[in-house]
């Protein structure tokens, strides 16, 4: 029987290429998804739309309140930044970044990976065109992925050795998008912005920035629905 891989399911486009991409290797689907208390809670329609759109074997959301943490402008009263360049992007970490939040998303995945007897976890992470986040950088995963081998009773027991991968982790905004229109995808079902007017992408959000310049780069038209 083909393995299974636990894929991080946010709703969005980078993390749908990655379920596409994990699909397309072969692996049978196990999606997880995060209620966080984030202000674009309208991805978590999205993520469902998307794995019901894969026929991913099991969809599990996980209720966790980063809201009580605070610290970031996608779970609480800061400012979500708006109509920023690229360099600007690369130069400092916004108000968006939510402290630790890939660390606690890879947690979850890990367990539920140990639960399912998988040993493969797929995460969007990107190096390229992203907004700086310290916990999408090759040298965290790689580090997530030794803890991981060290913490856990199954690679204790050498009955498992976990791998992280992080597909996009090079790629341009385009090129995912050509891979995932490759594969199949629909970007239409799949949800950005950081900072939506209900089910209405801002459009100045640094994801929004970078999604629209992903799919004018791609020569492709962008299904997104704007403000």
């Amino acid at each position: 029987m083909p393995p299974k891989a636990i894929v991080l399911c946010s709703g969005g486009l980078d993390s749908t290429t990655v379920l596409a991409i994990a699909r397309e290797q072969g692996f049978r689907l196990y999606a997880l998804t995060f209620d966080y208390g984030q202000r674009h809670a309208v991805e978590l329609s999205a993520a469902r739309r998307v794995a019901a759109a894969f026929s991913v074997e099991r969809h599990v959301v996980v209720h966790c309140d980063l809201t009580v943490l605070g610290g970031s402008a996608l779970t609480g009263s800061l400012k979500v930044p708006e109509n920023r360049s690229l360099e600007e992007m690369r130069q400092e970490i916004p108000a968006t970044y939510v402290p630790a939040r890939n660390t606690i998303f890879l947690a979850y995945a890990l367990a539920f990976a140990e639960t399912e007897e998988a040993c493969d976890i797929f995460i969007g992470a990107n190096v390229i065109d992203y907004s700086g986040y310290p916990d999408c950088r090759p040298e965290y995963l790689k580090a997530f992925a030794d803890m991981a081998n060290l913490a856990t009773k199954a690679a204790v027991q050498h009955k498992a050795r976990y791998t992280i991968h992080a597909p996009l982790l090079y790629w341009h905004k385009a090129e995912i998008i050509r891979q995932g229109l490759s594969l199949g995808v629909d970007y239409s079902i799949t949800h950005s912005c950081y900072n939506p007017q209900q089910e209405l992408a801002c459009g100045r959000c640094d994801s929004c920035y970078l999604r629209k310049k992903g799919f004018a780069e791609a020569g492709v038209a962008d299904p997104t629905r704007y403000v």
